[in-house]
C-alpha cells in the first residue's frame, strides 16, 4: 500500500511540475539586481503577464540610504528558435528615496526605458533577465544616465 501510495505521488508531482516548468508562465517573484555606474541596488520583483505579449514588473530596490520604487510595463516577444528565450521592450516610472543624513532627504523621479532578454529554463519554474535600463531623472536636477543595467533571477508560477 505504502509502494503505490509513493508511486502516485511521484506520478502528481512529475505531473504537476511539468505543467508548471512550461515555456510560458503569468507570474514570477524573484530577485531584481540593478548595477552600473553608481549605487547597486538589489531587491524583490515581481512579473505579471496580461497576455502572451504584454506584462507588468514591479520592484521595491535597496542600497545604502536608498529605496527604489518602481512599475514597468514591457512587450515581449518569443525569437524564433531559440526555445525559453524572450526579448522584451518597456518602460516604466521610478521612485528613488535617498536619505542623506544631515544634509536631508531627497525623493527624485525618474522615467527608466528598457531592452533586455530573459530566458525561461523550458524544464524548470525558473526565469533569468538581463536588460539595459537607462535612467533619465526628471526632478531636481534632471540628469540621464546610460550606464545603467539590471539582471534578475525569478520563480515562475501561474
Amino acid at each position: 500500500m505504502r509502494n503505490r501510495f509513493l508511486s502516485l505521488l511521484t506520478v502528481f508531482l512529475f505531473v504537476f511540475l511539468a505543467q508548471e516548468s512550461k515555456a510560458q508562465y503569468r507570474n514570477a517573484l524573484g530577485l531584481g539586481i540593478d548595477l552600473g555606474d553608481g549605487r547597486t541596488l538589489v531587491g524583490p520583483q515581481l512579473k505579471h503577464f496580461f497576455n502572451s505579449k504584454d506584462a507588468a514588473n514591479v520592484q521595491v530596490l535597496f542600497a545604502d540610504n536608498h529605496v527604489l520604487l518602481g512599475a514597468d510595463y514591457s512587450y515581449n516577444q518569443a525569437i524564433s528558435g531559440a526555445r525559453g528565450l524572450n526579448w522584451y521592450i518597456g518602460v516604466g516610472p521610478q521612485l528613488s528615496f535617498i536619505d542623506r543624513g544631515p544634509f536631508g532627504n531627497k525623493t527624485y523621479f525618474a522615467i527608466r526605458p528598457a531592452l533586455g532578454l530573459e530566458y525561461k529554463v523550458p524544464s524548470a519554474p525558473l526565469a533569468f533577465h538581463f536588460d539595459w535600463k537607462p535612467w533619465w531623472t526628471l526632478t531636481d536636477e534632471s540628469d540621464f544616465e546610460p550606464s545603467r543595467f539590471s539582471i534578475g533571477f525569478k520563480y515562475t508560477f501561474n
